[in-house]
């Protein structure tokens, strides 16, 4: 009688999701609603979400990555992939509102079935940052191989000190790996609290970090969400995630809904040198510390100053008699706190958002599809930019009613209709478009146009500019 053959398991493609929503208002100013922390440089030459990708690389592929992220960041977000020679197409999966991370990740799980009959599917936030990298490849590893086994893994953090700024994870008995089952989580303890669980020894920080297969989570949605996979499912199938369905989800997170509930949950403890960069304390502790104690970027000079963290953006910052101050300058504006209490940034920039200044949303500079502009100075009657344009990218054509454009080249080569002409500027040469023109500006070259551009006239009128083609313009 001829033995059976051995049938292998089919070992799983793996996709790294990345949760790249909220607005990370406790790093006010450099985060901002239109360019939140994710797209900045805070650690390195990188943005954060760059970072995030690049550490996964070669345990996982970059080029199987999966972002989930806000309307207003789908362009530049994948701009920050182009610049790490990722393809965005078909990456970059954007919410037309928030609506927490169970939404969020049932979006990607579900693209990703769309495609593979079942995956291995990781989870990362993209504002975090880890020392070791190493030590933090080795657990994903570990995180797939308990995936593949059924289990649903979050990481959590082994605490080295009491946070009360987490919430925290209670591990159970042995599993394997490492890993232990899941008593209970829990929200963020007071000092008290925060103290007991790290003299207990099994409770762990909540790293907002996962590991599943597609279809097991599939299953937990199924049984303890039904309502959202079926509506999600709806929309999908649709090909169109609209604002009016997306926003009647509810708005609930991976562990409320799911991880709470599930017996297949599973904490991995994990010591990778980690932090959320949650407010510029966490950044201060996270960064190499110089003389006294002090973190700076930028033209800074200190003088008898001590456990401050100081960063210049367009100006020279200079401190004097200082301890414990987080001082961050930018084109627009100066925050000053004392370091540990900066966290409470966050209700300064709600008291902003309610006064209808526009410093809570958005730099001097500001990112579109096509490139960016920012603002060198402005009246009520006129104002100049800086506009730089991607190569081989456009402005929408459009026309003013109530003002006037001079454009003047400082930079490569514009392509400009300008009423019924079309014309090529160099460096050095200027046009002049009236008002009630119809006008676009492209560029046709292959490095970025910079485009210096005076406005006259009462351009604050919300009623006056037409676009004629597309949602591509500047304002």
């Amino acid at each position: 009688m001829p033995a059976k053959k051995r049938t292998e398991k089919k070992e799983l493609k793996v996709y790294p999701v990345i949760l790249a929503g909220g607005s990370g208002s406790r790093l006010w100013p450099i985060s901002r609603e239109l360019f939140p922390k994710q797209l900045v440089n805070l650690v390195g030459d990188d943005s954060l979400i760059q970072n995030t990708i690049r550490r996964l690389s070669p345990v996982l592929q970059p080029d199987d990555v999966r972002i989930v992220c806000g309307e207003d960041h789908f362009f530049e977000i994948g701009r920050h992939l182009e610049e790490l020679h990722i393809s965005s197409e078909g990456k970059v999966l954007s919410e037309p509102c928030g609506r927490n991370t169970a939404p969020a990740i049932l979006l990607a799980v579900l693209e990703i079935l769309s495609k593979e009959k079942d995956a291995a599917v990781l989870i990362f936030p993209s504002d975090h940052v880890i020392s070791n990298v190493e030590e933090f490849q080795r657990n994903l590893k570990t995180a797939i191989d308990l995936a593949n086994d059924n289990y649903i893994v979050t990481f959590g953090i082994k605490p080295d000190y009491p946070e009360t700024g987490y919430g925290y994870i209670e591990g159970a008995k042995k599993i394997k790996s490492g890993a232990l089952a899941i008593k209970r989580f829990v929200e963020k303890p007071d000092e008290k609290t925060a103290k007991k669980y790290l003299r207990a020894g099994n409770f762990f920080w909540n790293s907002g970090m996962f590991a599943f297969k597609a279809s097991v989570l599939l299953k937990e949605f199924k049984t303890h969400e039904p309502k959202m996979l079926k509506s999600l499912q709806k929309m999908i199938s649709k090909g169109q995630v609209t604002l009016k369905e997306y926003q009647k989800l509810p708005d609930k997170s991976i562990d409320y809904a799911i991880m709470e509930h599930t017996k297949k949950g599973v904490v991995l403890p994990v010591d990778f040198g980690w932090s959320d960069i949650g407010s510029w304390k966490s950044l201060y502790d996270f960064l190499p510390k110089e003389d006294d104690d002090n973190v700076t970027e930028g033209d800074v000079i200190l003088q008898n100053t001590r456990g401050c963290f100081i960063r210049g953006d367009n100006r020279l910052v200079v401190a004097n008699d200082l301890e414990n101050i987080v001082i961050v300058e930018t084109p627009d504006t100066v925050f000053v706190s004392d370091l540990q209490t900066s966290k409470n940034v966050k209700a300064i920039v709600q008291d902003l958002k309610k006064q209808g200044r526009k410093e809570y949303k958005s730099h001097l500079t500001v990112y579109r599809p096509w490139g960016t502009y920012t603002i060198l100075e402005e009246n009520s009657m006129s104002k100049i930019k800086r506009i730089v344009v991607y190569p081989g990218a456009k402005l929408s054509l459009q026309m003013h009613y109530h003002r006037s454009e001079h454009w003047i080249v400082a930079q490569g080569t514009a392509k400009i209709t300008n009423g019924d002409q079309v014309i090529m500027l160099k460096e050095n040469e200027s046009t002049f478009v009236p008002k009630a023109n119809r006008h676009r500006l492209e560029n046709p070259g292959r490095i970025p146009l910079h485009i210096i551009e005076v406005q006259m006239g009462h351009y604050l009128e919300e009623d006056d500019i037409v676009r004629y083609d597309d949602d591509f313009g500047r304002e």
